[in-house]
C-alpha cells in the first residue's frame, strides 16, 4: 500500500451502539483495522464500543462502511456514529484497550446463546483440551445475560470473576486472533467451574465432574428424576420415554395434565417426534434454540410417553443449547441413554425457577432424586422461551432465554420508565427514549418467592440498561400484586404511578412492535380471559378503536355472570351453565356440562345466577372458549391456566395433521355460518350512536352447539364450528368498524390469540376482506407482552 500523504491521511472516532459487548466485537474491529492497514485503538465503555482509526481516507471510509455490516454473528449493531478527530501520525499500530468503566452511556447486553458448532466440534474431539468440558464457550456462544453483574461487560463484572484463568485460557483471552479473545465466560477443565452430583444436602458420596455426569446419565436411564442446573436456572429432567418416570415427575411437581417440554438429542430425533417445517427447523437449530411447539406424529410414542403431553396434538421440543445438555444426551461412543428427556422448569408449582444451589437442594427436595449442579453462579433467572410458527411466522408464547434482554425499538420516544405488566405470565419492561427492554419471563405473581424474584430482576435490568425510572406504570386492576408493588415502590421513591386499562395495553403492544407511531388508530381485537374493565366488569371480548392516547369500546361480547369468580375459571362447566342460561338454553341432562355438575351444585348455581350473588359480569372470550369446551365434553375442570381453551383448539384440529376444512354436511362455509353470533346494539341504547358499543351475542352459537351435542355430533366438529364462528364474528365486527370509522388496520391481541387455528383463520379472512392485519411476532399476545403496551400508552413524550 502506498503511504498516504499528510493531506490524504485522516483520523476518525466511531461510537458503535447495540449488543456489541461479549460477542467478539473488539477482535472483529482489530482484524478489520489490520485488513485496511489502519492504526488506532478500540475499547468497550458504558456506551458500547468506541474506536479510533487513522490512515488513508479511502481505507478509513471502507472501514467505517464495514463495521456495521460485517459484525460478528451475535452482535446487534444499532448505530455507528463517526466524527473526525485530529490526525496523530503516531504509527503505533492498532491496539485493544482495557474497558472504560466511567461516564454515562448505555450498551446492550446480548442474550444467552446456544453452543456454536465450533465449540460442539471441540467438545467431541478427544484431542482437544476442552474435550467433554461442560462449560465450553467462545465469543460466539454461551451465557451472557444470566452471568453479567455490571457494565462494561468484562470478566470482573460476571459470575466468572471467581474463576481465575489458567495460563492457556489467559493466552487465548489476550490474543485478538483467537476465537476466545475477551470471551468473558472462557474456561477449561483446569480453571473453570466443576460439576457435582449428589443425592441430597450432605451426601458424603457426592461425585464430581466426569463421574458426576456419567452417574447422572445412568440415573436418567434408570428412571430417576434429576435436577440439572443450566444457564438460567434448574430443570427437572427424566427419561421422556419412560411412562413411570414421567408419571412420577408429574405427581411430584403437582403438574396436573399440563404438557411437559422435551429435549431431543438431534434434529433427526425431533423430526421423528413431530412435523418440522423449514421455519421450525431454523428455530430449533438457530442460536436461540427455544422450545418450539410442533405438531406431533400420531406414532411418536416410543421416545415420548403419552403422559408427556396428554391429549395434545402439539409437543414442545428443543435441542441442546448448552454443552452440559449435549453431554447429558451423550456423545458418540457413550453408553446408550434416553434420546429424549423431559426438561421442565426446576420449581414447585406456582414458584419461580430455582437458581441458587442451596435453595435447589431445599426447594426441590421431594421432587428430585439427585442434583447435578455446578459452581458458576446464576445472577438472574431466565426460563426457556416458547414459540410456535403460525401462518409461516414466529408467534412468541413466552419470550425469555435467547431473546431477553435484547431491546425493542420504539416508534416514539418515552420517558425513563418501568412498566410492571400484569399478574399472569409476568414480564416487566424498562424503557428510555426509543428503546424498551423486556425482562425474561418472571411467571405468575401469586406467591412471595415470585414477588421477591420480580423485585430483584427489576433492579438487575434497570442497572444493566442504566434506566433510572421517573415513572412507574401498572395495570388498573386494584387486586393485581404487580400493581400493588408498583404503588408501594412509587410511594417509597416519590415517583408518579400511571395505570393503563388492560386491553388498551394489549392493543398498544401490538401497535408498538409493528412500529406504528399512533397518529392513526387501529381496530383492536383484544380477546383474553380476564382484564379489569372501566365499568368494574371482567372484560375480555373487546373490540377497541384505539391509538396510544386512548380508546373507544366499539364492541364487546355480551356480559354473562361469572358465577363464583375463580370457581368458574377452575370449573368450565360452571361457565357453560351460565352461558346456556343467559342464552335461554335448557340445562339438559344430555349435555356433558350439565351431567358433570352434581345436582346439588346445579341447584345452588341456579339460585346464585337468579340472585346475582358473587356473579361479576364478564365479556371474556376466554371464558366463552371454556364454556364451549365443557359443552362439547372436552374439558370440565382445569389444572392449569387456559387448559380448557387449549384442549378445545386441539379438538378442533382433531388427529395430528392438517385442518380438515369446512364441514359440508353442516352447512359450514368456513366462516362459521353454521354457528353465528348476533351483532347488534346494546338493548335500550341508541342504535349507531358514536359512543354505543355493539354487542356480540353468542346465544345462537350456544344453542346450535347444544343442539349438535344432543344430536351426537363429535367434539371435533363442534370445536371446529365454534372456531369458525369466532372467525366470522371478527370479520363481521371489523367490517362494521370500517364502515363507521374508515379504519382498515386490525390488531389481533390477547391470550386467546396464542391459539394458532384462530389466529390463522382471522388473519386469512381479514386479509381477504382487504384489511391490514397486525399480529404478534416479537412479543407474546398474552400478558407476557402487556408491559410494552403500558409503556407506549403512559410514558410517551412529545418529540
Amino acid at each position: 500500500m502506498t503511504p498516504a500523504t499528510p493531506q490524504d491521511r485522516v483520523r476518525r472516532h466511531l461510537t458503535v451502539r447495540g449488543a456489541v459487548q461479549g460477542v467478539g466485537f473488539r477482535p472483529f474491529v482489530y482484524t478489520l483495522a489490520e485488513e485496511h492497514g489502519l492504526t488506532g485503538w478500540v475499547t468497550n465503555d458504558a456506551d458500547g464500543v468506541r474506536t479510533e482509526v487513522e490512515g488513508p481516507a479511502a481505507a478509513v471510509d471502507a472501514f467505517t462502511a464495514a463495521i456495521g455490516t460485517r459484525a460478528p454473528p451475535l452482535a446487534v449493531v444499532e448505530s455507528v456514529e463517526p466524527r473526525p478527530v485530529p490526525v496523530l501520525n503516531d504509527g503505533s499500530g492498532f491496539t485493544i484497550r482495557p474497558s472504560a468503566s466511567s461516564g454515562p452511556g448505555r450498551t446492550l447486553i446480548p442474550p444467552d446463546s446456544a453452543t456454536c458448532d465450533a465449540c460442539l466440534t471441540e467438545l467431541a474431539d478427544p484431542a482437544d483440551r476442552r474435550h467433554r468440558h461442560p462449560f465450553i464457550t467462545c465469543t460466539h456462544c454461551g451465557p451472557r445475560f444470566t452471568v453479567v453483574t455490571g457494565l462494561p461487560y468484562d470478566r470482573p463484572r460476571t459470575t466468572m470473576a471467581g474463576f481465575p484463568m489458567c495460563p492457556d485460557c489467559a493466552r487465548e483471552y489476550a490474543d485478538p486472533a483467537d476465537r476466545r479473545f475477551h470471551a468473558q465466560p472462557i474456561a477449561c477443565p483446569a480453571c473453570g467451574p466443576g460439576l457435582t452430583l449428589s443425592l441430597g444436602l450432605d451426601d458424603p458420596e457426592a461425585l464430581y465432574d466426569g463421574d458426576a455426569l456419567a452417574e447422572a446419565r445412568r440415573l436418567l436411564a434408570a428412571g430417576a428424576v434429576v435436577a440439572v442446573k443450566g444457564i438460567g436456572g434448574y430443570h427437572l429432567a427424566c427419561d421422556a420415554g419412560d411412562p413411570t418416570a414421567v408419571r412420577t415427575l408429574r405427581k411430584r411437581k403437582n403438574r396436573g395434565g399440563k404438557p411437559f417440554a422435551v429435549l431431543a438429542d438431534s434434529l433427526e430425533t425431533a423430526q421423528r417426534l413431530a412435523h418440522v417445517d423449514e421455519a421450525e427447523r431454523e428455530l430449533l437449530t438457530g442460536p436461540r434454540k427455544p422450545v418450539v411447539l410442533l405438531r406431533r406424529h400420531a406414532s411418536a410414542t416410543t421416545d415420548v410417553a403419552p403422559g408427556v403431553a396428554p391429549g395434545s396434538p402439539d409437543l414442545g421440543v428443543m435441542l441442546p443449547y448448552t454443552p452440559l445438555h449435549r453431554l447429558l444426551l451423550g456423545l458418540p461412543g457413550d453408553p446408550p441413554g434416553p434420546p429424549v428427556l423431559v426438561m421442565t422448569s426446576g420449581n414447585r408449582s406456582g414458584e419461580p425457577i430455582v437458581t441458587d444451589d442451596a435453595e435447589a437442594l431445599a426447594r426441590l427436595d421431594g421432587l428430585a432424586d439427585a442434583w447435578l449442579r455446578h459452581d458458576r453462579p446464576i445472577h438472574v433467572p431466565c426460563d426457556d422461551s416458547v414459540v410456535r410458527i403460525c401462518a409461516g411466522a414466529e408467534l412468541p408464547v413466552r419470550r425469555s432465554r435467547g431473546y431477553a434482554p435484547l431491546p425493542l425499538a420504539l416508534p416514539q420516544p418515552v420517558l425513563p420508565a418501568l412498566a410492571v405488566g400484569g399478574d399472569l405470565k409476568n414480564t416487566f419492561c424498562a424503557a428510555d427514549d426509543r428503546y424498551a427492554w423486556l425482562s425474561a419471563h418472571v411467571g405468575d405473581m401469586d406467591d412471595l418467592a415470585t414477588l421477591t424474584a420480580f423485585a430483584k430482576a427489576t433492579d438487575h435490568l434497570t442497572d444493566l440498561t442504566t434506566v433510572t425510572p421517573r415513572l412507574l406504570i401498572a395495570d388498573r386492576h386494584p387486586g393485581y400484586r404487580s400493581t400493588q408493588w408498583a404503588r408501594r415502590t412509587a410511594e417509597a421513591r416519590g415517583l408518579p404511578l400511571r395505570q393503563v386499562q388492560h386491553h388498551h395495553a394489549h392493543v398498544a403492544s401490538t401497535m408498538a412492535e409493528h412500529g406504528l407511531d399512533g397518529t392513526a388508530p387501529v381496530i383492536g381485537i383484544a380477546f383474553d380471559g380476564t382484564g379489569y374493565g372501566d365499568d368494574g366488569a371482567v372484560w375480555g371480548g373487546e373490540v377497541l378503536i384505539a391509538d396510544y392516547d386512548g380508546f373507544q369500546r366499539f364492541a364487546h361480547l355480551r356480559y354473562v355472570p361469572l358465577p363464583g369468580g375463580d370457581a368458574a375459571v377452575r370449573n368450565p362447566y360452571r361457565m357453560a351453565l351460565s352461558h346456556l342460561r343467559a342464552a335461554g338454553v335448557p340445562w339438559s341432562e344430555g349435555l356433558p356440562c350439565t351431567a358433570i355438575a352434581p345436582p346439588g351444585e346445579r341447584r345452588l348455581l341456579e339460585r346464585q345466577l337468579e340472585r346475582g350473588l358473587n356473579c361479576v359480569p364478564t365479556s371474556s372470550m376466554g371464558r366463552l372458549f371454556d364454556a364451549v369446551s365443557s359443552l362439547a365434553g372436552v374439558c370440565h375442570r382445569v389444572e392449569y391456566e387456559a387448559e380448557a381453551a387449549m384442549r378445545l383448539e386441539n379438538a378442533a384440529l382433531g388427529a395430528p395433521g392438517p385442518d380438515p376444512g369446512p364441514d359440508p354436511d353442516s352447512g359450514d362455509d368456513g366462516r362459521g355460518r353454521a354457528y353465528g353470533f348476533i351483532l347488534g346494539a346494546e338493548p335500550g341504547a341508541e342504535p349507531g350512536g358514536p359512543e354505543t358499543p355493539l354487542i356480540a351475542d353468542p346465544s345462537p352459537v350456544l344453542a346450535a352447539a347444544a343442539a349438535d351435542v344432543l344430536a351426537g355430533a363429535p367434539a371435533p366438529a363442534v370445536a371446529r364450528r365454534f372456531h369458525r364462528a369466532v372467525t366470522g364474528l371478527v370479520r363481521d365486527v371489523c367490517a362494521a368498524a370500517r364502515r363507521r370509522t374508515g379504519i382498515d388496520t386490525v390488531a389481533l391481541t390477547g391470550g386467546v390469540f396464542c391459539n394458532a387455528l384462530l389466529t390463522e383463520g382471522c388473519s386469512a379472512g381479514l386479509e381477504e376482506d382487504g384489511f391490514t392485519v397486525l399480529r404478534h411476532r416479537k412479543v407474546p399476545p398474552n400478558d407476557g407482552g402487556l408491559a410494552l403496551g403500558q409503556l407506549m400508552v403512559a410514558a410517551r413524550t412529545k418529540e
